[in-house]
């Protein structure tokens, strides 16, 4: 097979390659990571460490509040200007839809900015686990 038939073959490749949206939804920083329990378990959060997203709607100051928790320890909370819609889903059950991990790890900054959460819708397409 010569260079332009590898260039081409590539190219039809790449075609019928199907558009997959992004399971993305959001990431940020742990906020109020230095009033909680993350100092317990900062050892333990490595990149790529799965962290519970758990809805809090009895919190005095943000009914749409989410605690981010790993195991039985409250890291903090997904900032208030980021949870709204996440809440939701929380509030009505369809929390199973989330999957969160710590994406940056930076111990040597300011304890707001040490931990950055990445939340992806999960795939739950049969054949692609």
């Amino acid at each position: 097979m010569d260079s332009n038939e590898t260039h081409q073959l590539l190219d039809e490749e790449m075609w019928d390659a199907k558009w997959e949206p992004s399971r993305h939804l959001i990431d940020f920083h742990i906020a109020g990571f230095t009033y909680y329990d993350g100092l317990e378990v900062i050892n333990e959060l490595h990149l790529g460490t799965r962290v519970d997203l758990v809805g809090e709607p009895d919190n005095p100051y943000d009914p749409e509040a989410i605690k981010v928790m790993y195991h039985d320890k409250k890291l903090g909370y997904v900032p208030k200007d980021r949870n709204s819609q996440m809440s939701t889903f929380l509030y009505y059950g369809h929390g199973d839809i989330f999957e969160a991990q710590i994406q940056l790890v930076n111990t040597e900054t300011h304890p707001e900015r040490q931990f950055r959460v990445v939340v992806k819708i999960k795939d739950n397409r049969p054949g692609l686990k």
